[in-house]
């Protein structure tokens, strides 16, 4: 196999420069937890407090990605089957650690700019997690990765489903979800745990925003 000759260029504008104009430091902010335990909802709160501060903020939503930079292959069969078969991300278990490879790549890119990064994906392998975090620390500092449990029990996610997938999973009609036949790794040292099933989304966004003052990621 033909060896690929890549070179990583430095910045004439570093992270530290775009910090300090933004007067607050970048970081990822990772949700992870079942579907329907309220990631998307409460990170979507945090943004909107942290946009309410001055604070420089971007939400990655595992459903958004996932119409464009790992789009499935049904929506890239315009480039051809093959072309479909071979970038497109299902939900295997080696297309989600791909997806995540993906997503924590970007999330690490958009931390390095300054930016406080929100990402809300089921990211169900603690593996897949981990690895997102080693990226993120070694491309800037530690404390930059902070993991957020949605700890929402399976019974209310399963009693909220808003897309109706936990139906069709019992149903058989979706193999492999995550919580039914698919097993969901819960973190084993997160930095924040919140009670999805117990406070409101905006009661656990202002958990969220206080961490992030406490540990100075913000002012």
């Amino acid at each position: 196999m033909e060896k690929t000759l890549v070179t990583w260029h430095a910045h004439a504008v570093t992270r530290e420069d775009r910090e300090r104009i933004n007067g607050h430091r970048g970081c990822v902010v990772w949700f992870t937890g079942l579907s329907g335990s309220g990631k998307s909802t409460i990170a979507n709160a945090v943004d909107g407090n942290l946009y309410a501060l001055g604070i420089r903020s971007f939400l990655l939503d595992g459903d958004n990605v996932r119409h464009g930079l790992n789009a499935g292959p049904e929506m890239l069969r315009e480039y051809g089957e093959k072309y479909a078969k071979r970038f497109g991300l299902g939900f295997s278990a080696e297309d989600r650690q791909e997806n995540i490879r993906r997503l924590g790549a970007v999330a690490q890119l958009f931390a390095a700019a300054g930016i406080v990064t929100l990402t809300a994906f089921v990211s169900p392998y603690r593996r897949d997690r981990d690895a997102v975090r080693r990226m993120v620390e070694e491309g800037g500092r530690e404390g930059d990765f902070v993991e957020v449990f949605v700890d929402t029990p399976l019974e209310i996610c399963e009693q909220r489903d808003p897309k109706g997938l936990y139906r069709k999973a019992r149903a058989g009609e979706i193999q492999g979800f995550t919580g039914i036949d698919d097993p969901y790794e819960i973190p084993e040292r997160p930095e924040i745990t919140l009670r999805g099933g117990a406070q409101s989304p905006h009661e656990l966004a202002d958990e969220v925003v206080v961490y992030l003052r406490q540990t100075g990621c913000i002012g």
